[in-house]
């Protein structure tokens, strides 16, 4: 053994791969991450080893580094500071939800809307794919914690990765180095581990396994943000939702947005919206001209942990520290707010470039380049016949530099959360906003969610499909135990339950028109749940739940007349008879496992419609 230091900070090298650790970082726990390390090490024969910091030098060495590799592109620096260009490979471009498992002893727990790998069969199929998958390449080893410092919902994990990508990516999504090993320090608590490789991308030997019981992550195959940062989906959702389940919290596909009224009160909301279904969007919010002195507070985009407080209330929290969201139609009419977030320290991913350096995307502003690279570095012109960019190219941003981030979005406790919103995308059929009768009504609705499919997922190629709460790729155990979570939530003693609403931006017209403005305008609809939570807010009962009354919502300097508001909150008899036929074919591959307060709200439901 030889040490070695640059700065005065000491390294200790390990022959055989050079494993780097920085010694200021030795702890019990690390001594036995440090294990783990070399037994991925000596599997996937990397190069060499090192140890993340996630400190401004690093990041620098690592783009650096990554240009020469024409792993990252710098984009034009004037107007773009600190801003880079990646481009995956072509065959990887989306979440591989068909390649996507969760790995549990027996089936049952997994349930029939996950893929299910047992553990021997993963060990014989996937472990022998990182078989020298490292050769020739750094195998980088990330601490890093999702949540806040301090958070009782603050978790740490561990990512092995062999992209400066990745690396590059989770220093933005989450807070890496010094936080992460502090923080298992103080708690003593196991690290969730994840060992990715890109591998050859080659998507016959791609695969993204998830191991609840051991809170274990396997990605190889893939370089996608996705499959990749395994602090994103992987762990905040797929491991932290059986977590969540164990510790009697939920752990949500949600933004967090909160909206401050001109009297300074401020009423906290968290939605649910599929992929590429609006949630960037409503998290960063611009009210409209009509409320003036309104304040829309961005909370997290994404991801929402949750636990009950002392008080009864349920508060939330943003577990990631940046952004990773849809490129294509953010502009600054769609998005301001988004759009100032990316103009520094941002990745982009399968965007197009211009010819000056500078991304671009479909639905941007001002007119498309006359001539520009597109998001395969290809010549690209207005009249090709491809587009420019990625259906579901992406930005990462960090979340600090979002105008309307929240004062209180790295708060320990979190935020408290009046209402909870379901969303999808839904040309047809659901209202404009509704709100459920009771909590376990609410969470039916949440449960037979429906949405237009997106480009955020790869392979699939439903026009719609059943999305429920907007985790359906995302649960990481059965979710007819999920359901029967969340209605267990009604049952702790001294709650003060959220109330529960249902949304839908994307309603069109006989003409294919959509029948709302959408964008900024949204706050309406935001204001009139707000006044319900406060037991204000006109509202008629229909038998799917409330929807807002005749003037309700406030339609004034837009262009939506009353007929148009009557159709956007009408509920067809007829074709909610036919919806809940459809829930009853999804809900009926659950058998015996989906809780009765499922059955009982559906044949409620019925019988509220007449049929």
């Amino acid at each position: 053994m030889s040490i070695s230091g640059r700065g005065g900070a000491k390294q200790v090298i390990l022959r055989g791969p050079k494993i780097v650790i920085r010694k200021d970082i030795r702890m019990a726990e690390i001594s036995e991450l440090e294990k783990w390390v070399e037994e991925m090490a000596r599997w996937t024969e990397p190069e060499s080893i090192r140890w993340c910091d996630g400190s401004d030098d690093e990041a620098r060495v690592l783009c650096e580094d990554a240009m020469d590799d024409r792993e990252l592109i710098r984009l034009h620096q004037k107007k773009y500071p600190g801003c880079y260009l990646h481009r995956s490979n072509p065959n990887d471009v989306a979440r591989t939800e068909k390649l996507t498992f969760i790995s549990t002893p027996r089936h049952e727990d997994v349930g029939p809307t996950n893929n299910w790998m047992p553990p021997a069969d993963a060990k014989k199929r996937v472990w022998p794919l990182f078989k020298g998958a490292m050769k020739g390449r750094t195998m980088f080893v990330i601490p890093y914690l999702m949540g806040v410092p301090g958070s009782l919902l603050a978790r740490v994990g561990i990512e092995i990765t062999d992209s400066r990508y990745v690396v590059l990516s989770m220093r933005i999504m989450t807070r890496m180095g010094k936080a992460a090993l502090d923080s298992l320090k103080a708690t003593g608590q196991r690290a969730v581990r994840g060992l990715h490789s890109k591998a050859d991308l080659n998507p016959e030997r791609r695969f993204i396994m998830h191991f609840p019981a051991d809170e274990v992550i396997w990605s190889v195959g893939s370089g996608y943000g996705g499959n990749a940062l395994l602090g994103k989906k992987c762990f905040s959702l797929r491991i932290a939702s059986d977590i969540a389940r164990r510790e009697g919290w939920l752990a949500e596909h949600m933004l967090i947005v909160g909206l401050e009224s001109p009297e300074g009160e401020t009423t906290y909301m968290a939605a649910a919206f599929p992929s590429a279904c609006g949630k960037t969007n409503l998290a960063m919010l611009v009210p409209p001209e009509r409320f003036k002195g309104w304040k829309v507070w961005t909370v997290g985009d994404d991801i929402a942990w949750m636990r009950w407080g002392e008080d009864g209330r349920l508060y939330a929290a943003n577990p990631e520290a940046g952004f990773f969201g849809v490129a294509p139609l953010t502009s600054m009419k769609t998005n301001p707010n988004a759009m100032k977030t990316v103009g520094k320290n941002t990745i982009f991913v399968n965007t197009a470039m211009t010819l000056d350096a500078l991304p671009w995307w479909e639905g941007m502003d001002g007119p498309p380049p006359a001539e520009a690279w597109d998001w395969r570095g290809r010549p690209w012109t207005p009249t090709s016949s491809d587009k420019a960019a990625h259906p579901n190219s992406r930005f990462t941003a960090p979340a600090r530099q979002c105008p309307s981030i929240s004062p209180h979005w790295e708060d320990p406790q979190g935020v408290p959360i009046s209402a909870i919103i379901f969303g999808g995308r839904r040309s047809q059929l659901t209202p404009l906003v509704y709100e459920s009768l009771s909590w376990s009504h609410g969470v039916y609705v949440g449960a037979g969610m429906a949405t237009e499919t997106t480009a955020a997922a790869s392979d699939l190629g439903l026009s719609v499909r059943r999305d429920p709460m907007a985790m359906l790729p995302f649960c990481g155990y059965n979710m007819a135990d999920y359901f029967a979570h969340w209605l267990s939530m009604e049952k702790k003693p001294g709650v003060k339950l959220p109330r529960i609403f249902h949304v839908n931006w994307f309603r069109k017209n006989d003409a294919g028109n959509w029948m709302w403005p959408g964008f900024g305008e949204n706050l309406r609809v935001l204001h009139w749940i707000v006044e319900r939570c406060k037991g204000r807010g006109k509202a008629v009962e229909t038998p799917i739940g409330f929807v807002p009354g005749a003037g309700a919502i406030d339609t004034d300097g837009i262009d939506v007349s009353p007929e148009t508001m009557h159709d956007l909150t009408a509920v067809g008899g007829e074709d909610w008879k036919a919806e809940v036929e459809d829930q009853e074919a999804f809900f009926g591959q659950f058998g015996d496992r989906l809780p009765g307060g499922i059955r009982k709200e559906e044949q409620a439901l019925r019988k509220r419609l007449g049929s």
